[in-house]
Formats: C-alpha cells, sequence, structure tokens
C-alpha cells in the first residue's frame, strides 16, 4: 500500500483504548500511532472507547460508530481492543464468541480489513482462569477468519511490570510501562504487515 492512501483506522474497545490510567495520556492507542505515522502519514486514528462494556455492546456499536469514521475513497480499518467485560454482566462465553464473530463477518462483509487484540490479564488468579478462556475463543474466532489476533493475555500474565501497575491503580488499570507494554505487543505482532507498510523506526516489526 502506498504511505499516501488515506488511511483510517477506527479502534473499539473498553478504557484501555481511551489510556485511562496513562499520566501521559496516550494510552496504547497514542504509541501505536505515533510509530505508524512515519510510516504511514496519511493515517487517521479513531479511539471509540466504553467503559465497562460486554461484547453484545461492542457488537451493538462497532460497526455503526466505525463507519461515522471512515471515508468514501480511502482504506477503512477496524481494530477491535477486547476486554473481559462480559465477566461482569454474566455473558458467556459462547454468547462473547458470537458477538465478536458477528462483528469480524460484518467487518468482512463491507471489506473493512480488521485487527483483534484480545483482553489482557487482571491482577487476581480466579478472574484470569476465566480471561484464558475468553482469550482462547476470541483468538480462534479471528484466526478462523484469517484476521491478525494479538494474544496480550499469555506475555502479560506475569509480567512484573503489569502486574505491579495493575495492583497499585484503584481502577486496576495500566500505568505509562503498562501501555508501553501493550503497544509494543501490538507493534510487533503483525501490525505493520496488516497496515501493508515498513516500520521506518525499526527493522524488526
Amino acid at each position: 500500500m502506498s504511505s499516501e492512501t488515506s488511511t483510517t483506522i477506527a479502534v473499539v474497545g473498553g478504557p484501555l483504548v481511551a489510556g485511562h490510567g496513562d499520566g501521559r495520556g496516550l494510552g496504547w492507542v497514542g504509541r501505536v500511532t505515533a510509530r505508524t505515522l512515519p510510516s504511514l502519514p496519511g493515517l487517521r486514528v479513531y479511539p471509540l472507547a466504553v467503559g465497562r462494556e460486554d461484547s453484545a455492546g461492542l457488537h451493538a456499536r462497532a460497526m455503526s460508530e466505525a463507519a461515522l469514521r471512515f471515508s468514501e475513497d480511502g482504506d477503512n480499518r477496524l481494530v477491535l481492543a477486547l476486554g473481559s467485560g462480559d465477566l461482569d454482566t454474566g455473558r458467556s462465553v459462547a454468547r462473547a464468541r458470537l458477538d465478536v464473530a458477528n462483528v469480524l463477518d460484518e467487518a468482512l462483509s463491507r471489506k473493512v480489513s480488521a485487527f483483534v487484540i484480545g483482553p489482557p490479564p487482571d491482577h487476581g488468579t480466579d478472574r484470569n482462569r476465566a480471561i484464558a478462556e475468553l482469550n482462547g475463543s476470541f483468538s480462534d474466532v479471528a484466526k478462523r477468519r484469517g484476521i491478525p489476533y494479538v494474544d496480550t493475555y499469555t506475555p502479560l500474565l506475569g509480567h512484573p511490570v503489569w502486574q505491579r501497575e495493575l495492583a497499585s491503580s484503584h481502577d486496576r488499570l495500566p500505568a505509562q510501562e503498562g501501555y508501553g507494554l501493550l503497544a509494543w505487543l501490538v507493534l510487533h505482532r503483525g501490525w505493520f504487515p496488516w497496515l501493508g507498510v515498513r516500520d521506518v523506526l525499526g527493522d524488526d516489526a
């Protein structure tokens, strides 16, 4: 893809998409955008965050909100940054899986390229067992459709920085280093190949 192509990315997800808890206000979306702009100067990124949302809420709004930001003649793309809100609303893994599948199928039918980021771990063993199940299910949904999937759960589960920042946060949110870890995972797990450009600031992405 030419770097001159107008590319629009709608990032749909929860409070991590908004960067809540980051003293710099960047979150992972801001960090990934800053790293991507040298390779794709025409990039426009729209973070579309809703706190405490489960997969039903995400399904209800994802494509309709994203479509408001898309351009008629540009390269329109959707990022789903999935969380663990289904555990709070009692929605089953099977229903959550179906919701995500429906969003991705709608994106595919509209010829909108999608990229999925799985739910990161929480600070708590019991909840993490359930997040692991969601992560595996969401990963399967994406991979069955040939859509890139970033597993954040596995690398961050035992990461001391991630766990420390969540433990010290009133809202169990990461801070600057935690968001940096999320951004690193996104950038190094298929982001630039998905966009069809090189990472001009590094040689390993």
